[in-house]
């Protein structure tokens, strides 16, 4: 059990803290899943978004002052924090405030993801707090930010970094550090076409996870000597961070599973490869994220929707769903599901079979369908008699096709303009 005084001090540093989330974004190698949305605002898990990792993560670390930094086509994720994020108490202090790209300063547009707060420098400074906690809105992981805060002060840091080992061929898409035996950060390359491997684990390196703790004071000073300085080009990972490292104290923090002492889930879902591996790894019988957990919900917008509905049961029509999650509102009309991930309000009509597939809200998929493999975006309707995921060749001249070969198909491709739902 944490001792008393221990609970009291961290809960004064969570108190003391705000959290800045960097939900600006465009994530291009989404493709078309983020031609209508910001990543951070992209479906994930049958009934979560994005965001609502890092968002869920503030709150059960207990730090409830947060900004959410958005730019990119932000309409849906802007409603979505409207409608499942309004429940932060002011009078105690407590909020969630939306903080969009509004030429706040000449320099116009959010120019990097420093200057986006640079932009907001005048709001933090009038929440007063002690820390500031900076985080990738588009990451999917279960994280106590608490401890990473106790480790910062510890280490009398000016900056602390969250990062976690992955294989080094991964690692370039990243910002890659090396680190003293003390964990003191003498080296931060910013996605290397080589990256530092670790000491006697050649086949590692230790990558940012997009989470760092600023002191207050020291950040505006960065920020401001940032956006003073001309060839900038006012980025945490490309400027400001190889500048601190440099020239005063950085650590890094291990991020580990507190069960295990190993280091924990953590995924970058920035690919549609990456994001249909990461969806299906949630119906796995025991996931490495547990969705499940009480002690650490993940909270998102609750829509109110009946519960799922399978019906018909009979030889080659029977509604059935096997190894897979399925999520409010869904209907399968005497459709078989396997290895599949459906969303809200997914209607499968008879005699259809879908497998390895991740289906997002209000789809509509007809009789007699076949779809594998695939990734099917919010309100497609699929005509009765389609095959997708079968034939290579023909998918690529209507849908994209990845190169793990995982069909992707919007509403667009189907010749369907749905953006007003998106």
């Amino acid at each position: 059990m944490t001792p008393p005084t221990k609970t009291k001090a961290l809960t004064r540093l969570t108190r003391g803290t705000v959290a800045l989330v960097l939900a600006g974004g465009r994530g291009d190698r989404l493709k078309n899943l983020t031609q209508w949305r910001a990543k951070p605002a992209v479906p994930f898990a049958g009934k979560f978004r994005i965001i609502d990792f890092p968002l869920s993560n503030c709150i059960n670390s207990g730090i409830r002052r947060i900004g959410v930094l958005t730019q990119y086509k932000a309409y849906s994720l802007i409603r979505h924090l409207q409608q499942g994020w309004n429940f932060l108490h002011t009078q105690f202090g407590e909020f969630l405030e939306i903080l969009p790209a509004s030429q706040r300063v000449d320099s116009g547009w959010y120019s990097g993801t420093a200057d986006s707060v640079y932009q907001n420098l005048d709001i933090l400074r009038a929440h007063r707090p002690k820390h500031v906690l900076v985080l990738a809105g588009d990451h999917v992981y279960k994280m106590d930010y608490g401890t990473m805060l106790a480790s910062h002060v510890e280490h009398d840091a000016d900056l602390t970094i969250g990062c976690i080992e992955m294989p080094i061929g991964e690692a370039s898409a990243f910002g890659v550090m090396a680190v003293n035996e003390d964990f003191r950060i003498t080296q931060f390359q910013e996605k290397p076409e080589q990256p530092l491997p670790l000491p006697g684990n050649p086949g590692k390196a230790l990558a940012s996870m997009g989470i760092y703790i600023f002191n207050t004071e020291f950040l505006y000073d960065q920020l401001i000597r940032d956006a003073d300085t001309p060839d900038s080009t006012h980025d945490f990972g490309k400027d400001i961070i190889p500048w601190v490292v440099a020239n005063h104290t950085a650590y890094a923090f291990s991020f580990l599973d507190p069960a295990t002492h190993q280091h924990a889930y953590w995924r970058d879902v920035g690919t549609v490869d990456a994001y249909w591996r990461s969806n299906m790894e949630m119906i796995g019988v025991t996931p490495e994220l547990n969705l499940y957990d009480r002690d650490w919900p993940i909270w998102t917008y609750q829509e109110q929707l009946a519960p799922a509905k399978f019906v018909f049961d009979e030889n080659g029509r029977r509604g059935m769903a096997v190894n897979s999650m399925v999520s409010g509102g869904c209907i399968l009309s005497g459709a078989e599901v396997r290895r599949s991930l459906l969303f809200s309000n997914v209607r499968v009509e008879s005699y259809s079979v879908i497998e390895d597939c991740v289906v997002l809200p209000e789809v509509s998929i007809g009789d007699n369908c076949r779809l594998q493999r695939a990734i099917i975006d919010k309100g497609c309707v699929i005509r009765p008699n389609t095959a997708i995921g079968v034939d290579m060749e023909a998918d690529r001249k209507q849908f994209y096709v990845t190169e793990g070969g995982i069909v992707l198909v919007t509403p667009q491709m189907l010749g369907q303009d749905l953006r007003h739902i998106r």
